[in-house]
């Protein structure tokens, strides 16, 4: 016997385990019909493409192996990574070229990339970057000629050459150029009178207003950029903050007029005051947004009067697009300002306008933004994600938001970027997307094809018109048939013309939400096939194999009690018996009560128990009552008029308490102790409580007993009790005459000690009466002299 149930355990354990690796196995829970399908759940899932395998074709690798799958009939394709493009990063210490060609100066590597993505499955690749050596720039110097910068005027005309020098260490190809800014030519920016517009600072002289001119083309003669500069008079406006992101966006967006060159970048913007952006352009009825666009004619900004100022997202978009990074050379009273602006604008800082030189001020702000590396990439498509690991100098690593950037990177330094990326599913359409990695402020960028693993190689393979697929109708791919047009089925048995529908699982389901013929059989042209079981007498059931006959309720470990059959998932009992189960006999003997009444008439029988339907009794058959002492009351009066005669009822008694019959019995130990006998415990007119029990029965008597003796309370002791109230009334009388008597004490004492002090102070010696005036007054003739 032991050795059955050590069986049984095993098999049901067994079973279980089966069950719960198969519900947690994504594999064969998707449920995939095609290889494509399977091979996009994740990467822990293959596919085989035997012809002659039966069990669940979609699975993982070691499982379709056990099943039997040959090793050739595993689809199982992986993601992998191929460099295209791999040129080496300038090292000119080893190369030995100097004076090389910007196009030829490589800091990142390699240049371009093709990775091919399964779902779910990383791929992972390095990227070096090394800031090279004698770098070409470009230096944009973009100035605001409001007239309070006359002063910073003149410091920068001799920019150019001062400029080329001291930067030699850093390059030797330094391209500079020259613009200015004002204010858009509309009230109330501009007065627009024509003297104003002649000349806004008269009776000084300066130049008529403008928004935004292009003084001078980037150019590598410093001599012409000095002569250029000092050609140039401030101007005027009328409110304190100026167009500088319309200049900006211009000098952005026009590279041709500009020209720029693909290398570094600089765009110095100086101005000793504020900025507008977009929303002021409606102080003068300019409501159009910018719109990003080239707009110099002869070197002028002729729209300013159309278009309002860019907003600030338009121009972080346009500098990053461009790979210009800004310095800002501002006054030290709007430091702030644009230090919070520098902070949306990536590769951007701010330095502080002052008499010094302006020289100093760019290269720190430029060998500042050098410095950092951070990388950025396009937009990524839907159903992707990248993540970064830096590797920067002295070994320090980082992830996350961290993770795309080094600093403190010198010339010549080499750091590297570990990326990885993952496809988390397949797109609908594009089966290659292209992406693009650069780093910010720089021209070079990595190039990334992305190919999606979404097809099976055995797709390509397949036979059309395979006698596996019913003789010739669908095309046997990865093991499975493709059926043709006007064909349905597993093997493409069915023909579309006898269907509603082109999906016969439809007919197999119960609702859209369940599964095919409740997997537990097979969709065979719109029919379910239930499955068979090891054990005949165990069988599916139903027009979608819903039901069977071993999933029942349990009762004793029998499969309905063992007093039912099992009908599609229900247990149907047999004539005594009820419950889900079948374990709930219909006999009512177990019910009776002492009286021969079920359940003491309080209550129902079910499933040979009794369930009270008062709910102030209880027990096996509800004869006991926990909370009966409000028919004890109800009693007390009846009782104490029959058996002591006193009580309310005393005049009444023989006519309200027919229906009671009592017996005495001598103490309280004495009463009846029966389960069915409720005990009650109530006080009469003196005080005193006495003690009886009482019971009904079917002849709608009740039947008391009553205890003849009673508990009394004791009298009090008067004497104690009076002889403590005057004891107390003394003690409190003479405790408050001890109090009255101190507090005078103190009073006096203090009233004698007040006295003595006044009498010390006092002072009775004579003396002059400060307030006495003599009434006698004496006058002098100035002009007697005695004679």
């Amino acid at each position: 016997m032991d050795m059955k149930v050590l069986l049984v355990s095993a098999l049901l354990g067994f079973i279980s385990h089966v069950r719960a690796k198969t519900e947690s196995n994504r594999c064969i829970s998707a449920n995939a019909k095609t290889c494509a399908e399977c091979i996009q759940i994740g990467p822990q899932c293959a596919w085989c493409k035997d012809l002659d395998f039966e069990s669940s074709r979609c699975d993982e690798k070691d499982s379709l192996e056990k099943a039997g799958c040959t090793l050739p009939g595993i689809e199982n394709p992986r993601g992998f990574v191929s460099i295209d493009k791999n040129k080496s990063v300038t090292n000119r210490e080893i190369d030995g070229k100097r004076n090389l060609r910007p196009e030829e100066i490589i800091q990142i590597q390699p240049q371009k990339l093709t990775l091919n993505l399964r779902s779910g499955e990383p791929q992972k690749f390095a990227l070096t970057f090394k800031r090279a050596e004698d770098y070409p720039i470009d230096l944009y110097f973009l100035m605001d000629l409001s007239d309070s910068m006359q002063k910073n005027l003149e410091n920068v005309k001799n920019l150019g050459n001062e400029l080329a020098r001291e930067m030699e260490h850093i390059t030797s190809d330094l391209r500079i150029g020259f613009g200015s800014f004002l204010e858009k030519l509309v009230m109330p920016f501009i007065l627009m009178t024509p003297k104003y517009l002649k000349n806004p600072c008269y009776p000084n002289d300066c130049s008529a207003p403008f928004s935004y001119k292009n003084v001078l083309n980037l150019t590598a003669d410093g001599t012409l950029f000095s002569q250029e500069v000092s050609k140039q008079k401030t101007s005027g406006n009328l409110d304190s903050p100026e167009a500088g992101f319309d200049a900006i966006m211009q000098v952005a967006v026009c590279s041709e007029v500009i020209g720029w060159r693909n290398v570094t970048r600089l765009l110095v913007f100086s101005s000793d005051a504020g900025f507008h952006f977009a929303g002021d352009g409606k102080l003068g009825g300019i409501v159009r947004p910018n719109d990003g666009k080239c707009h110099l004619e002869n070197n002028m900004y002729t729209m300013s009067h159309y278009f309002d100022y860019p907003t600030i997202s338009q121009l972080v978009d346009t500098l990053s697009a461009n790979n210009i990074q800004t310095i800002f050379a501002v006054t030290k009273e709007f430091q702030n300002l644009y230090q919070e602006l520098s902070t949306l604008i990536p590769k951007s800082a701010v330095g502080i306008l002052s008499d010094k030189s302006v020289i100093k001020l760019i290269i720190d702000a430029y060998n500042s933004l050098s410095s950092e590396v951070i990388l950025e990439n396009s937009k990524l498509p839907a159903g992707m994600s990248m993540s970064y690991i830096s590797h920067c100098k002295n070994g320090v690593s980082e992830k996350g938001e961290n993770g795309q950037k080094c600093s403190n990177i010198s010339i010549g330094d080499q750091v590297t970027f570990d990326i990885e990326i993952m496809a988390t599913s397949c797109p609908s359409t594009n089966k290659q997307e292209t992406i693009k990695i650069k780093p910010q402020g720089f021209n070079e960028e990595v190039e990334i094809v992305l190919n999606f693993i979404c097809e099976c190689e055995c797709r390509k393979d397949g036979i059309q018109n395979s006698p596996k697929c019913s003789g010739g109708n669908g095309t046997l791919e990865c093991g499975i048939c493709r059926c043709n047009k006007g064909r349905l089925g597993r093997l493409c048995e069915c023909s579309q013309d006898e269907f509603l529908t082109d999906d016969l699982d439809a007919s197999c389901r119960v609702n859209n939400g369940t599964d095919v013929c409740s997997k537990n059989g097979e969709c065979v042209c719109g029919t379910c096939e239930c499955k068979t079981r090891d054990n005949p007498e165990e069988r599916y059931s139903g027009k979608f194999c819903e039901c069977d006959n071993f999933s029942c309720d349990r009762s004793n470990n029998k499969l309905c009690g063992g007093h039912g059959r099992c009908e599609c998932k229900k247990c149907i009992c047999d004539a005594n018996y009820t419950g889900s189960a079948c374990d709930c006999p219909l006999d009512t003997s177990t019910c009776l009560a002492s009286n021969n009444q079920i359940c003491n008439g309080r209550g129902t029988c079910e499933c040979g128990a009794c369930k009270c339907t008062n709910i102030k009794f209880e027990g096996p058959t509800c004869e006991i009552c926990q909370t009966c002492s409000k028919i004890c009351r109800n009693h007390k009066d009846c009782v104490e008029c029959i058996q002591f005669n006193t009580g309310s009822k005393k005049q009444t008694c023989g006519k309200e308490c027919s229906a009671f019959n009592v017996t005495s019995v001598k103490t309280k130990e004495e009463l009846p102790q029966q389960i069915d006998i409720n005990h009650c415990k109530e006080r009469d007119v003196d005080d005193c409580l006495f003690f009886f029990t009482y019971a009904t029965k079917n002849d709608e008597k009740i039947y008391v007993h009553v205890a003849l003796q009673k508990e009394c309370p004791s009298a009090p002791d008067i004497i104690p009790i009076v002889a403590g109230v005057v004891a107390g009334i003394v003690l409190i009388g003479l405790a408050l005459l001890l109090i009255w008597k101190l507090l005078m004490i103190i009073h006096d004492r203090r009233e004698f000690a007040k006295f003595e002090k006044e009498k010390s102070n006092a002072r009775w010696d004579t003396g002059d009466n400060p307030i006495y005036k003599s009434a006698v007054t004496t006058v002098v003739n100035p002009k007697y002299e005695g004679k």
